[in-house]
């Protein structure tokens, strides 16, 4: 091994500050040439270890062969073999200051990883792509606006489809670039949403305990399959958010955890570094160059992979350091408050970060508390996310319509709570992975009824949720009503599609989609007051609640109105802002959707007769367990 620096002084300085956010870059293994000679340079951070080595199939996993050296007081240490190609299998051979503790740990910069159970990482060169999206990242910054329409395909990558043919197999990258995204395009939903693809050593975390927070799962091939699935997304309209996962880690000895003889990564006192639910680890975000690490993870995806957006998992776990802890089992911050100052600033550089290299891309927040202005700009003391999860009109949302319809009159306020709340932050509406396991039953089987009455009320459901202020975000199989709950062993229920019922929510979804793209008066303006108007959220006797929807011109306006009771209301005043026809544009209840194809003959003509507050009224049937959205011609 050569002595040959490739880290400047300069670079050191920046990682040990925390502003190094490209160490991406540096840091890990790197093919390059020293002097005319082909090999490996590899760097990595372990301040307290006595030796490190750079082990692997190349010297027979020899500690001795190829000593890294240290770089000054940094506590980085790296060097160069020569003759080193890609493909070869490493690890770093880490001797401790303290309790004479050796042990091989993974590159925490690896681009590639063997398959579990397998370990090692593999040296890989991710610059020999060539990427066909130009087109879409020159014009992504309007696809991921605030006024643009977004509906949110949440995918599993290992889940969505299998090779039944071949052992029930998983697709591999280059497989699911040749189905997902035609089918995500077809289906209308304007991005997906990645569960985690980091490599994890644990197929049953769906990837949240990550130990490869460079590196792409090898599950399913290599990181230009990767990249090519992510191309053919982007090629076909599609942006692409990935679930990044700051907010743990998994105690795998191979990884993070006790990296050189001491808690680097993680707090060592659990009360601060272990969270009790999920048997993981927290990161030290008030360590330098532990936030470094993060904040260049961030960068690394969304610059050496194109993605359009970063989804942070868990951000209220970061928020608190009392976080599903009993008290006593937490230590306050030095104001003696519950808040992880921490964490809160290392969210806010990330943040400022994305936006300020990356303004076209989007972070969305997971954030179930009301921790305030979650989606506000970090110059007004926001968190500066982009988005943030609307957890609270999920759970209402879902809790009404659990109900018994005979019940749901007094259950009325979960329709209309989330408005009191609705612009405090820019909200995405989600009924994600979350909600279809855990014994939680799929979407249609919350639903109660016989079958026909579960499928109209999930329509029903669905068409008030695409009419309510806010982005869309639906988990896979969510769209065809998948009846079994999501097992992340097996592919979606797709053969479900043979009868009528499923193939009918799917086509209610597609077109819900579609008439979002079309209808400016559903995005437009999604977090601005102006854009939404009650008709009548007090009619709680008759389970129908109606709203108005506007666009930025005048011009462009839709009335929702939902039944949630079986029993069709016949004549029944509606109060619009205008005279003429409106058109009866969408029916859940329409039989191309499974339903009893009740409603208004294709639309129904506004009189003079002010009602709800409306200076004109129309005379409808609204359908049962349905949503009907009309427009004005």
């Amino acid at each position: 091994m050569t002595d040959m620096g490739f880290l400047t002084d300069y670079e050191l300085y920046l990682f040990g500050e925390g502003t190094f956010l490209r160490s991406y870059e540096k840091f890990g293994a790197h093919l390059r040439e020293e002097n005319g000679v082909p090999g490996a340079h590899f760097a990595v951070w372990a301040p307290n270890a006595h030796s490190v080595s750079v082990i692997g199939d190349f010297n027979s996993w020899d500690w001795e062969a190829d000593l890294l050296k240290p770089r000054g007081a940094s506590g980085v240490w790296e060097g160069f073999i020569p003759g080193l190609a890609k493909g070869a299998l490493y690890k770093f051979g880490i001797k401790s200051k303290f309790h004479g503790y050796a042990i091989d740990k993974c590159d925490p910069y690896a681009h590639l990883f063997e398959q579990r159970p397998k370990t090692a990482c593999i040296v890989w060169d991710i610059d020999d792509y060539q990427w066909g999206d130009e087109e879409w990242l020159m014009t992504r910054g309007k696809n991921n606006a605030l006024n643009a329409p977004m509906a949110v395909y949440e995918v599993h990558l290992g889940s969505w489809m299998r090779a039944w043919e071949d052992g029930n197999r998983w697709l591999t990258y280059r497989e699911m670039a040749e189905k997902l995204p035609a089918y995500v395009k077809e289906m209308g939903f304007t991005h997906v949403e990645l569960l985690p693809i980091t490599e994890h050593p644990f197929d049953g975390s769906w990837g949240y305990q990550t130990i490869g927070y460079y590196a792409p799962t090898s599950r399913f091939g290599t990181p230009q399959d990767f990249m090519a699935l992510v191309d053919a997304f982007h090629q076909a309209g599609i942006g692409v958010f990935l679930d990044w996962v700051p907010a743990h880690f998994p105690r795998d000895g191979h990884g993070l955890a006790y990296f050189d003889g001491t808690h680097l990564y993680e707090h060592a006192d659990p009360r601060k570094g272990e969270h009790r639910d999920w048997g993981t680890l927290i990161f030290n975000y008030g360590r330098n160059e532990v936030a470094n690490f993060l904040l260049s993870s961030a960068l690394f995806w969304l610059e050496k992979y194109h993605l359009d957006g970063l989804r942070v998992d868990a951000v209220a776990s970061m928020l608190y350091l009392d976080y599903s802890r009993k008290p006593g089992d937490w230590i306050p911050n030095k104001f003696g408050g519950r808040e992880n100052i921490e964490a809160i600033e290392f969210i806010k550089r990330f943040n400022k970060m994305v936006y300020e290299y990356h303004p076209d891309c989007v972070t969305l927040a997971e954030e179930s508390t009301a921790w305030p202005m979650v989606s506000r700009p970090t110059y007004v003391g926001g968190l500066g996310f982009g988005l943030k999860w609307n957890m609270g009109w999920m759970h209402d949302m879902l809790n009404y319509m659990s109900k018994e319809p005979v019940h749901r009159k007094f259950q009325h306020n979960d329709l209309t709570f989330g408005m009191l709340y609705a612009y405090h932050e820019n909200f995405i509406l989600p009924f994600s992975h979350d909600e279809v396991v855990h014994m939680k039953s799929s979407m249609i089987n919350k639903m109660p009824g016989d079958e026909w009455q579960k499928f109209a009320n999930l329509r029903a459901l669905y068409g008030y949720m695409y009419a309510y202020q806010g982005k869309k975000l639906l988990f896979m199989g969510c769209e065809f009503g998948q009846g079994e709950e999501w097992n992340h062993e097996f592919a979606l229920e797709w053969w479900v599609l043979q009868f009528a019922v499923h193939a009918g929510m799917k086509r209610w979804v597609h077109d819900l989609n579609h008439f979002l793209h079309a209808e400016p008066a559903l995005y437009e303006k999604d977090f601005d007051p102006s854009g939404f108007r009650w008709i009548d959220c007090n009619d709680y006797q008759q389970s129908v609640i109606s709203l108005l929807r506007f666009g930025n011109d005048t011009k462009d306006m839709i009335a929702c109105v939902s039944n949630f009771t079986p029993v069709p209301r016949q004549k029944y005043r509606l109060g619009v802002p205008r005279l003429g026809f409106w058109r009866e544009v969408l029916n859940s209840d329409s039989a191309i959707y499974g339903g009893s194809n009740m409603g208004n003959a294709g639309g129904v003509e506004a009189t003079v007769r002010p009602w709800h507050g409306l200076p004109c009224s129309v005379e409808l049937t609204i359908p049962p367990l349905a949503t009907v959205y009309l427009k004005p011609e």
